[in-house]
């Protein structure tokens, strides 16, 4: 069994302040530790539950925050960007099962750090007129592959909003929000043992785990977060202007509209 771990840094217990998911700082540096950590512990899941091969995508920010001379030298990393599967990239390699590390709400949802995909650029995005976060557009992309999400962790707004897209995978709280940038955190040491042992779980479950399968051509509309945003995405000629601060486009694959929504998170930086 070949597993896809993919590590985002939001939802890893100790993180709450931006500051935090930022390089340049101190506060970034110890988070980056803390992230790899629960990486760690997810790889020794991993191994546990019977996996013969883990590869670990890191998926924050510019795809390069764990710490490789610290990672369970038993696991490859995925890391660099720009990579047309972005936080699900490896998913292609023959997997069999993927597990989200350090995921986080939604954006506008009441989670800690809550945005979808680029804070700066994204208000909602629906795909098929369901609103999605980053774990249900990848774990879409992953179910494309024929890939189910297994395991899951993040805080309690994370996981409320998220369990109803993968019912039968394990899911571990690492910390309960009360604000954007405010919560109750686990101990680095209680997240880690509780990801290593939800992931073993997970990868042992004798029930069948149906991967997260949207069918058909995908219909995406986007809230920007600024009509100027929105005038900025519609120069790509294939995009439509729906309202002052939203846009439509179709694609004819998952992988094409998380690819397109990629590409329009990178043309946002001319307004930054």
């Amino acid at each position: 069994m070949k597993v896809l771990i993919s590590v985002d840094i939001e939802g890893v217990a100790g993180v709450f302040q931006p500051e935090q998911t930022r390089s340049g700082n101190a506060e970034y540096e110890r988070a980056r530790v803390l992230m790899t950590h629960e990486a760690n512990a997810a790889i020794a899941g991993a191994f546990d539950g019977g996996a013969s091969a883990v590869l670990v995508n890191d998926s924050h920010g510019g795809y390069r925050n764990l710490l490789p001379d610290l990672l369970d030298e038993r696991a490859l990393a995925v890391m660099g960007k720009p990579r047309y599967l972005g936080m699900m990239a490896g998913v292609d390699d023959g997997v069999n099962a993927v597990c989200l590390i350090g995921y986080h709400a939604r954006s506008k949802a009441r989670g800690i750090l809550s945005h979808t995909i680029n804070s700066f650029a994204f208000a909602r995005v629906f795909f098929n007129a369901q609103e999605l976060g980053e774990a249900g557009l990848y774990g879409a992309l992953a179910g494309e592959f024929g890939v189910p999400v297994r395991m899951a962790s993040g805080d309690d707004a994370f996981i409320e909003e998220t369990r109803p897209l993968f019912p039968s995978a394990v899911f571990v709280q690492t910390k309960r929000a009360t604000g954007q940038a405010s919560g109750i955190s686990l101990s680095p040491a209680q997240s880690c043992s509780a990801i290593r042992a939800g992931v073993a779980t997970a990868l042992t479950q004798r029930e069948p785990v149906s991967p997260f399968v949207l069918q058909g051509v995908i219909a995406v509309r986007v809230q920007t977060q600024t009509p100027a945003l929105a005038g900025l995405f519609c120069q790509w000629p294939t995009l439509q202007r729906l309202a002052g601060d939203e846009i439509a486009f179709e694609a004819a694959t998952v992988q094409a509209a998380v690819r397109m929504l990629n590409c329009l998170s990178a043309m946002s930086s001319m307004l930054r």
